[in-house]
């Protein structure tokens, strides 16, 4: 596989040489075209677990118009970030990967039955999105751990900073979720 980097609009318009590998401070090259992919494929399956989870949650949340929203409003958020990656795999000759993992469809399995049993409503769903929220984060992070090239590295530095404010979002509703459901 040429491991040379694949060329790109965003590399054009930096003024870096589309065709030679970027190199991360401190390092001697960028990780392959192929672990570049790999990192990326990982991050779509996220967001699609993401993008899922939330819409699981916008379906089975009752009597909460405006949590409902927030819940649709992350999906499509996940959704865009999903397609932005897609390009990128595609740009660095990779195929995106189809679906999200089996812990992100166990994990909305369980999100339906908490949700078909009433456990807390706006509560418990705001827990199960947290706990969505952090291994998003935990992605991230890891996937920032490499050594990726500029381009791939800019994206997954906004997107990382997207999930880390999802999680606060959903951390703040839950916490006055919490406090209105103790109040009463």
């Amino acid at each position: 596989m040429d491991d040379r980097k694949p060329y790109a609009s965003s590399a054009v318009t930096a003024g870096v040489d589309p065709v030679q590998p970027e190199f991360a401070p401190g390092s001697a090259a960028a990780i392959s075209n192929e672990d570049v992919v790999d990192v990326l494929n990982d991050l779509l399956e996220n967001c699609r677990d993401g993008e899922y989870g939330f819409r699981t949650c916008a379906d089975e949340i009752e009597g909460e118009p405006n949590l409902k929203k927030v819940f649709t409003d992350r999906a499509q958020g996940c959704q865009r970030a999903a397609s932005q990656l897609e390009r990128l795999i595609v740009a660095y000759g990779g195929k995106p990967a189809e679906g999200g993992t089996a812990t992100g469809a166990m994990h909305r399995g369980w999100v339906h039955v908490k949700g078909a049993v009433g456990a807390d409503g706006a509560v418990s769903m705001l827990e199960e999105c947290e706990r969505g929220e952090d291994a998003a984060v935990a992605r991230y992070r890891k996937a920032l751990k490499e050594d990726l090239p500029a381009d791939v590295r800019a994206v997954v530095q906004e997107q990382a900073d997207g999930a880390k404010r999802n999680h606060d979002q959903i951390r703040n509703l839950r916490n006055s979720a919490k406090a209105a459901k103790a109040a009463r």
